[in-house]
């Protein structure tokens, strides 16, 4: 669990960079092909391209393409339309989704896992619950989409390290991931991209410079690698934790609004659906 702690962190960080140095000012498919191409780049000289079966290579493309390719490209849209509080708390379901999936995928209902998802959806909402205006639908649909292909990225991971087994060390075979968000991310760029809204600023490079790096290489890697050391309960409750974290950083850091005491109330359910979800018997 330390990797999924860490990578919550350098996550809820991303989020405020992304809405306040990119959202509207740098392009969106540039800014998620700018990411992957980094990360690519940074797994490239260790991929293995002989020692791989070809469905643990294919299913690692697709991973890559659901869980980083389609899920940022909808998450970078959706902040033309809702601020980065909303899209904080649109991100709560995605516990649902994780449970809902993997418990599909195994032809069982785990109750000790949909409720801890569901304690960590509880926790989410009394920290972020507020009015949200009805223009914001388009926001939370995407949201709602980016939600879901990240969870199913992460369940088919899970499931395909477990089916398809390789002596090499994880890294070796990660490279994939992110040749499968490129398949993504290229073409959704040279279709829709907007060449006029290239970053120029110092800090914007910085930015992308840091997602790309520590977000996306760092960061796919170990939440995916954490995420095969956990039972689905822990990671649905992990994958809302970056809501609290991300808060914070905003309220410290960037000077902007939250209410301490809902704040910590949300964590601290949070923090007990993570508790409740591992006293369970692992998947």
């Amino acid at each position: 669990m330390p990797y999924l702690i860490v990578i919550n962190v350098v996550w809820a960080l991303s989020f405020n960079l992304i809405g306040i140095f990119l959202a509207g000012h740098v392009d969106s498919d540039f800014a998620v092909l700018t990411r992957v191409a980094i990360a690519g780049l940074v797994f490239l000289p260790f991929t293995a391209w002989r020692a791989i079966p070809a469905m643990r290579k294919l299913g690692t493309m697709a991973a890559g393409a659901l869980q980083f390719g389609v899920t940022y490209l909808l998450l970078y849209r959706s902040f033309h339309f809702v601020s980065v509080a909303e899209v904080l708390l649109f991100t709560i379901f995605t516990p649902i989704y994780i449970t809902l999936l993997d418990d599909l995928y195994q032809r069982r209902f785990n109750r000790r896992a949909f409720g801890a998802t569901l304690l960590a959806v509880l926790g989410s909402l009394i920290i972020r619950y507020d009015h949200i205006d009805a223009n914001a639908l388009t926001g939370f649909m995407l949201l709602q989409l980016a939600n879901l292909t990240f969870a199913a990225g992460q369940v088919g991971y899970r499931q395909l390290v477990r089916r398809y087994p390789v002596s090499l060390p994880e890294y070796r075979s990660f490279g994939y991931f992110f040749a499968g968000a490129l398949i993504v991310a290229l073409p959704s760029f040279l279709i829709f991209g907007n060449p006029a809204k290239l970053p120029t600023l110092p800090e914007q490079f910085a930015v992308l410079a840091f997602l790309g790096l520590a977000s996306s290489a760092l960061g796919f890697y170990w939440w995916n690698k954490g995420a095969c050391m956990v039972d689905a309960g822990t990671l649905g409750a992990m994958n809302n934790m970056h809501i609290p974290i991300g808060l914070l950083i905003n309220l410290v850091f960037f000077n902007q609004h939250a209410d301490v005491v809902r704040l910590v109330a949300g964590g601290v359910v949070m923090l007990g659906a993570v508790w409740y979800s591992r006293g369970g018997n692992r998947v």
